[in-house]
């Protein structure tokens, strides 16, 4: 790529830079590292031009606007923070099927992790109650009052229930959240090519007005 060209990806970052909405540093520094790898790369391809990847690519200002409309949801695309993930999907779950059912996967997962991980510390005060209980018709994880026993089940775990229940609580949320945000950045992205074909139709039509 010669000198000219990366002038004008620089010039095309920097404006990018300018017109993002009011993200955190790392945020917006993450979203630029984004854009220009798109860039680059398909400036590597045979008879690639610069300019006409940017116009693709629509102004700095068209292009900030589709990451500016969500804000919450870029936020927690990099998050590690449930609650984060589980805002970011109640706001999506306002706006149509998709995300309302992307809220009840978020909203379960974590509930899960949460279930394991407080049963794990109540076995501490509460052992013959807390456990695996098998029996007829009976698999039941986690706490049973005196008044729910049943004389044919039993507890089969003991103290062992402690570190499983910790370890399927971890997974439980690490999956969520993992998981949570893949779909976000694979959102992001394929917003972006939504947003290149629209320039893309627009620059075509306009090339034949």
């Amino acid at each position: 790529m010669n000198q000219a060209a990366e002038l004008q990806i620089e010039t095309y970052l920097r404006s990018l830079r300018e017109c993002l909405p009011n993200l955190s540093v790392a945020e917006r520094e993450e979203i630029i590292r984004e854009i220009s790898v798109h860039i680059r790369e398909s400036a590597e391809e045979p008879r690639a031009n610069v300019a006409d990847i940017l116009a693709r690519l629509g102004s700095p200002q068209s292009l900030a606007s589709q990451y500016g409309h969500d804000p919450v949801i870029q936020r927690a695309s990099r998050s590690l923070s449930p609650l984060t993930i589980l805002l970011a999907t109640l706001h999506l779950g306002r706006r149509g099927v998709e995300g309302f059912a992307l809220f009840l996967v978020a909203f379960i997962g974590y509930a899960m992790g949460a279930a394991f991980i407080i049963t794990a510390l109540l076995k501490s005060f509460f052992p013959a109650e807390t456990g695996l209980w098998v029996g007829p018709h009976t698999f039941d994880f986690g706490f049973n009052t005196p008044a729910s026993f049943n004389p044919l089940n039993h507890e089969v775990l003991g103290w062992w229930y402690v570190p499983i229940a910790l370890a399927l609580g971890g997974f439980s949320l690490w999956i969520t959240t993992y998981g949570i945000r893949w779909f976000l950045q694979r959102r992001s992205v394929r917003r972006l090519g939504e947003a290149q074909q629209v320039a893309a139709a627009s620059s075509l039509v306009a090339g034949l007005s």
